[in-house]
């Protein structure tokens, strides 16, 4: 027996695909059996598999465990919760070797996937490649494994609260916050971990609904934070906090309604984590705003700018001994007192402790944060074939450039007036575009630079589409 993927699916950080389309549970089957050979051949034996609250996912569970089992290897089936949730499960116990999750993140609800960890560390890039030439050639192992059911959201819940260490409760029982969990799989855990929490708490769409019938649930588009600013409002709350389909990524909303980016958050966490751990290194996504790599730098750390992808700034983050790393697109991450993986929910818990332990408001935390001007994340149509060679095309133009150029990921420019990104996307067929200054005209200045270089590579910026 062998198996052949679709194209699309095999991605740099995921598998992901569309039901019905370009993936099913013969694909399903096909990574149990590949994911097993590899664990078991590298001595590994156990696999936690968790799932999100999309209607196909059951379905994906029950034949990867088919193929997981058919490889010899046991499995731990946590059932359907946030992705943070199984990485919990694989993090905490001894005995698992490797984590499934399936998931379609924040796409649309006829979408689905897979995030794994092996062995401890981020499974991506060239593993993924590898579970593909696994199955297209049969080389499966055989074997027959063992299935056992656990139940760890109480325990996973215990565990977030830990991050309210050493702070007087009393201290917080004034405080009023709101949450959307977007009817995402982060919604039950939501529900027990705000009964325990203290102060006063929201809920917004902790129903589990794979149809997402409020809105998308993606926390970085300001659209799908309408709900949450309105809770905030209407409650007067101190903050509000969003999360999308599967838990692992964060979106926050201050007293006032403004949002607090990616890397606003980062900032607000640094200053916080910086306190004991002076000269550390922080970690954030070329992505993120140059008003947040100062903020580090001023509170004592050592700020490190990474390449784009949750993957890539866990494996980065294992190198540096790093205690925390973000990205625009809200993963955040604290190996503190922690374990180094992207949990929305304990971004969450971590968020009042930080309020708590800064001794200022989250609303005066983004108050106090320099106003930069910059664009939204722009992204635009390229075909496959072009898009990394018209970056390496940008790259060598700017080679003898007098401007700062960073190509950690893609081409990251700063002059006087600021700074612009371009880079490939790993996932789909885009490029995208960021730029950032003080003033408007300097922005402008910005843009056009990075036209100009597109027109040199035959391209142009175009209408953006979406993730």
């Amino acid at each position: 027996m062998t198996h052949k993927f679709h194209s699309t699916v095999l991605r740099e950080y995921d598998i992901r695909g569309i039901i019905g389309e370009t993936l099913g549970p013969d694909d399903a089957r096909a990574i149990g059996r590949s994911f097993g050979s590899l664990l078991t051949e590298a001595g590994g034996r156990k696999v936690a598999v968790g799932y999100d609250g999309r209607v196909s996912s059951p379905m994906l569970e029950h034949a990867l465990i088919e193929g997981l089992t058919a490889s010899g290897c046991d499995v731990v089936r946590i059932g359907m919760g946030a992705t943070p949730m199984l990485y919990y499960a694989e993090a905490s116990r001894e005995d698992v070797d490797g984590g499934i999750q399936i998931t379609g993140s924040h796409n649309p609800a006829n979408y689905n996937g897979f995030k794994m960890v092996f062995q401890g560390r981020p499974f991506f890039g060239a593993d993924i490649q590898k579970l593909g030439e696994i199955s297209a050639n049969g080389e499966w192992v055989d074997g027959t494994g063992n299935v056992e059911s656990h139940d760890i959201l109480q325990e996973y819940v215990d565990r977030m609260l830990q991050g309210l260490n050493g702070i007087d409760p009393d201290s917080l029982a004034g405080l009023k916050v709101g949450w959307d969990a977007g009817n995402g799989a982060a919604g039950p855990a939501l529900e027990l971990l705000a009964a325990r929490l203290p102060g006063e708490h929201h809920l917004l769409y902790t129903d589990v609904d794979g149809n997402f019938p409020n809105h998308h649930p993606d926390p970085t588009v300001e659209a799908n934070l309408v709900d949450l600013r309105a809770l905030v409002a209407e409650k007067k709350l101190d903050f509000g906090i969003a999360f999308d389909g599967d838990g692992d990524r964060i979106g926050a909303i201050d007293g006032e309604g403004r949002v607090i980016w990616g890397d606003q958050l980062l900032m607000i966490y640094a200053e916080d984590v910086l306190k004991d751990h002076q000269g550390a290194t922080v970690i954030a996504d070329v992505k993120a705003s140059r008003a947040l790599f100062d903020h580090v730098a001023k509170c004592g750390g050592k700020p490190l700018m990474w390449k784009t992808g949750h993957s890539l700034i866990k494996s980065k983050m294992k190198e540096t001994s790093s205690p925390l790393a973000g990205e625009m697109s809200g993963h955040v991450f604290f190996a503190d007192t922690y374990y180094g993986f992207d949990d929305a929910l304990y971004a969450g818990v971590r968020l009042i402790a930080a309020n708590a332990r800064l001794g200022k408001s989250v609303t005066e935390l983004r108050g106090a944060m320099p106003d930069m001007l910059n664009t939204p994340e722009m992204r635009f149509q390229v075909d496959e074939s072009r898009k990394f060679a018209a970056i390496d095309e940008v790259s060598a133009r700017l080679a003898d450039s007098p401007a700062d150029v960073n190509a950690t990921d893609g081409v990251r420019v700063t002059t006087d007036d600021g700074w612009w990104l371009l880079r490939a996307s790993n996932t789909q067929d885009v490029l995208v575009a960021r730029a950032e200054s003080d003033t408007q005209e300097g922005l402008e200045r910005l843009l056009a630079q990075i036209d100009e270089q597109l027109a040199l590579s035959g391209l142009e910026r175009g209408e953006s589409v979406g993730h």
